[in-house]
């Protein structure tokens, strides 16, 4: 883990985040910009830079995590479809943007709205369930 990487501080509790699920590799939190109520961030617990730097078999478990925490999103929050987005730039560590859609056009940061603690504590909880 880096010491001033904030998904790093995450994972370790130093910075609190409204967390979906998670395991022993991985982590899945509410994004405080909520582009659609759901918006989900899916991090590697361990420090990881670059997508496309992980060896094959991270890539597969990441890859078969998205699924997972897709799943629950599209089945928790009755979306039509759940979108990804992973850019990579803002924050250098791994993050797979999971969005819960219902249409097109809804898959975009210029929609994000900075959400209240309590608001996402009320969709993980309806997550969580």
């Amino acid at each position: 883990m880096k010491t001033n990487c904030i998904f790093c501080k995450i994972v370790k509790g130093e910075i609190p985040a409204v967390k979906v699920w998670e395991d022993e590799k991985y982590l899945a939190f509410l994004d405080m910009r909520q582009i659609k109520p759901g918006h989900a961030l899916l991090i590697p617990k361990k420090h990881t830079d670059y997508l496309f730097d992980l060896d094959d078999k991270e890539y597969t478990q990441l890859t078969l995590k998205i699924k997972f925490i897709a799943k629950l999103l599209k089945n928790k929050l009755n979306a039509k479809r759940i979108g990804l987005m992973v850019e990579g730039f803002s924050i250098p560590h791994i993050h797979i943007h999971i969005v819960p859609l219902n249409k097109g056009g809804e898959l975009s940061f210029y929609k994000a709205k900075l959400t209240s603690r309590e608001e996402l504590n009320k969709i993980a909880e309806k997550i969580r369930k």
